[in-house]
């Protein structure tokens, strides 16, 4: 299997609330991860309040767009995967990192950045009918943040089901 590890740690960034940090970082992600220079583009392009606005918009106002993948169900309304906090946390410690995040340990951007450290795509594998269920959404939204997911899962094995809700 590729390295993915730039382009986890990429995606990560991205998935971030959009701060000044992120800005300043666009033009190294824009050449780390040419995957993912569409969103950087249009992230470099936008005003900083419009683009912190929408990120707000797309993540923080519905569960229909969550960043939280203990969140997702499948078809059969059972969640995506074992995702409890203490059984995450295990994961990141048996790797030898440790959570300190303000998030969940189930936060995208955390996860993608666990894959990016070890090169284990584990959790991002286990979970990938929820990842594809955002990316579904987001694309169905009409969001630039779906490109970021859409190189994300095209990392990743195929899965085959149709998008469903996030619990709400």
């Amino acid at each position: 299997m590729p390295s993915f590890e730039v382009l986890y740690q990429a995606a990560a960034l991205c998935l971030t609330y959009p701060d000044e940090d992120f800005r300043a970082r666009l033009p190294l992600l824009r050449e780390a991860a040419p995957q993912l220079r569409e969103f950087a583009d249009h992230a470099a392009a936008a005003e900083p309040r419009e683009l912190a606005a929408h990120y707000i918009q797309v993540f923080e106002s519905t569960d229909r767009h969550s960043l939280y993948l203990s969140r997702w169900r499948d078809a059969d309304g059972r969640r995506v995967g074992d995702l409890s906090p203490t059984r995450l946390k295990d994961v990141y410690r048996a790797h030898g990192l440790e959570f300190a995040g303000e998030e969940l340990p189930d936060f995208l951007p955390a996860v993608l950045e666990f894959a990016a450290r070890t090169g284990d795509t584990v959790l991002l594998t286990g979970h990938r009918d929820g990842l594809e269920r955002l990316r579904c959404r987001l694309t169905d939204f009409g969001t630039p943040y779906a490109s970021v997911l859409d190189a994300v899962c095209a990392t990743l094995p195929t899965v085959c089901s149709s998008p469903e809700r996030p619990d709400s």
